[in-house]
């Protein structure tokens, strides 16, 4: 497929998902099927991604997450843009977040530079990614900037990777280039696709 179907495909799925209706209900289903996953329980160190615009909303579990963490001694950590990569912050309360690039909550800045609220991509046992359109197999396809690609082929191979997306998002197939990265399983509200990507 070209370059032309990726955009088709793009601008048909983010039409999609800006006029999906009762987005806070939906993303709090997509978000509860993720955190109810075994490889969810078991994973030690969890990456979530804050909501901007259209996508499944993730703020208003980030809090519960955090206190769940602190039982569990589970680590969430969020990404943040330096420029063209995505770092990675170990998030330990709603104040570590101010706005920031593209109008999307980050770390603060000055917290940023703290030895013990670095993460690096190894340590992430799951990552919940964002995107534009997913398909069954695990094909992703997010705004284009390519920061998710960078960081995911990063991580360790058994680093488990999550798509969050409203049903109206799965497409039957996403054009896959060389350095796209596939999702292990994809959450919609209606159901947690397991991919056949291995």
């Amino acid at each position: 497929m070209s370059r032309a179907d990726k955009d088709t495909i793009r601008r048909t799925a983010a039409e999609a998902r800006r006029a999906q209706s009762d987005k806070r209900q939906l993303s709090r289903q997509v978000t509860d099927r993720i955190a109810s996953m075994p490889q969810y329980a078991a994973a030690r160190c969890v990456l979530w991604y804050v909501h901007v615009r259209d996508e499944v909303r993730t703020q208003d579990v980030l809090c519960e997450m955090l206190n769940e963490s602190d039982r569990e001694g589970k680590r969430i950590a969020v990404p943040y843009c330096d420029g063209d990569e995505l770092r990675l912050f170990d998030l330990r309360g709603g104040d570590d977040l101010s706005v920031g690039a593209f109008g999307i909550l980050e770390p603060r800045a000055e917290r940023r530079g703290q030895a013990d609220r670095m993460v690096s991509a190894n340590e992430l046992d799951l990552i919940v990614v964002p995107g534009v359109a997913f398909d069954a197999l695990g094909g992703r396809l997010g705004h284009g900037r390519g920061y998710y690609d960078r960081l995911l082929s990063g991580v360790a191979a058994e680093t488990v990777l999550v798509g969050a997306a409203f049903e109206c998002q799965i497409v039957p197939e996403i054009p896959m280039d060389r350095h796209d990265v596939a999702m292990n399983f994809v959450a919609t509200p209606q159901r947690l696709i397991c991919c056949d990507n291995g």
